[in-house]
């Protein structure tokens, strides 16, 4: 691959890179004021829309076509919710961006809040990420200060608003319901859809859900427009596919020379990310399976590891997808029981149990691969262990969520 140069992470080695003067003195803002000076709201839509520009928190739904969904004639209010909760285990590339360059999320988010009409936007972050929290508000107070946010924005007849919430320590908040519910002060059970949140979500007033990294790449494509975004990544084979575009954070950690987050085009190789930004696994050992996504997402083996990190490639060899983009290496020493028990150890613990068959089957799961990991599995437990797997989850329809899956 061609030496890459950054987008999302090209401020984060200047000092003082979270705070206005310096996200200004690059660029900053000049987006918002590109779309409050002549943009309309459609208009800021339909360009995110042409970008194809997927939800980088795991589901990769076009971002535009989700702006979209929120009713055109709603008198209001209408809220913007930003998933900063990032729970996926080996997950940190949001971090990064909120506490290293927390004006370029907002950005985003004051510039989508306005394509969607939205008056009040929330950012839902991680309770385990104090200093993500801290970054965040001062550089919304910034905001504030500088007429960036609050009422008539830059002498615009636009207004907004953002609050920050800390989330409730709990893996299933992330899951975008599950996020309002606890925002609502409640207990963060995933509700059933439809209705979806852009029709009836935050205070059951139309909401979109977006994550955090999405909202980093919005000024971006205002700024260098659509084509700039989709000339990076892979371009879809499949009509109904959107294809794989713009700059991704790739999260890679376990069993490498030099763990860290990494920006480059969606695209990259396991492989490639192992051993060029990754420094090759460590200890001179040999690769014996990767995590492409998340823990959620599941497995490739060694003979899988050429596999691209877009959001096809990793569901062509039995992956769910790309997930978070947190690679998570695993050399030839590791047990497969033991990683397989470790998992199942913690999605049983982080079901909410509002759904029997996630509560009880991740519970049982685990204590039949523990008894396995022991040494006093049966034959059938296998058995039972694949009835349970394709008995829950949203794919065969039990569940409400997809945690189960």
């Amino acid at each position: 691959m061609a030496e890459y140069e950054p987008v999302l992470l090209a401020n984060i080695h200047k000092a003082d890179s979270h705070t206005l003067p310096v996200y200004q003195a690059g660029g900053g803002y000049a987006a918002l004021k590109k779309v409050l000076a002549g943009m309309s709201p459609t208009d800021v839509v339909e360009v995110v829309k042409a970008s194809n520009l997927r939800g980088r928190g795991g589901a990769g739904f076009p971002c535009g076509m989700k702006w979209s969904f929120l009713p055109k004639d709603h008198p209001g209010p209408i809220y913007m919710c930003v998933n900063a909760d990032e729970s996926e285990p080996a997950t940190f590339n949001n971090r990064i961006l909120m506490e290293q360059d927390p004006h370029q999320v907002i950005e985003g988010i004051i510039i989508g809040c306005y394509a969607t009409r939205a008056s009040t936007a929330y950012i839902y972050v991680r309770y385990e990420y104090p200093t993500a929290y801290k970054r965040l508000q001062a550089a919304i107070d910034e905001c504030y200060a500088a007429g960036l946010l609050g009422k008539n924005i830059q002498g615009s007849p636009f207004s907004l608003d953002i609050f920050m919430h800390r989330g409730a320590a709990a893996y299933i908040c992330g899951e975008e319901t599950g996020l309002i519910e606890s925002l609502e002060g409640k207990r963060a059970w995933p509700r059933i859809k439809p209705p979806f949140p852009a029709i009836e979500g935050a205070f059951r007033k139309p909401t979109v859900v977006n994550n955090i990294e999405t909202m980093a790449n919005v000024p971006h494509i205002i700024n260098r427009g659509p084509d700039w975004f989709k000339s990076m990544g892979v371009p879809s084979t499949n009509p109904k596919d959107p294809g794989s575009y713009g700059p991704k954070l790739y999260c890679i950690s376990g069993h490498v020379n030099k763990p860290g987050c990494y920006e480059m085009p969606l695209g990259v190789t396991c492989r490639e990310l192992i051993e060029r930004y990754g420094g090759g696994v460590w200890k001179g050992r040999k690769a014996k399976a990767a995590i492409p996504g998340g823990l959620s997402m599941g497995l490739l083996t060694a003979k899988e590891l050429d596999t691209p990190l877009d959001f096809a490639g990793p569901g062509k060899v039995g992956c769910l997808g790309l997930g978070t983009a947190a690679v998570t290496v695993m050399d030839e020493t590791v047990s497969m029981v033991d990683y397989l028990y470790n998992a199942c150890r913690f999605f049983a613990h982080e079901s909410c149990g509002q759904c029997t068959p996630c509560r009880e089957g991740t519970s049982w799961s685990e204590r039949i691969l523990k008894r396995i990991k022991h040494g006093k599995g049966r034959l059938k437990d296998l058995e039972i262990l694949l009835s349970i797997s394709g008995s829950i989850g949203i794919m065969p329809g039990t569940t409400i969520c997809g945690l189960a899956d």
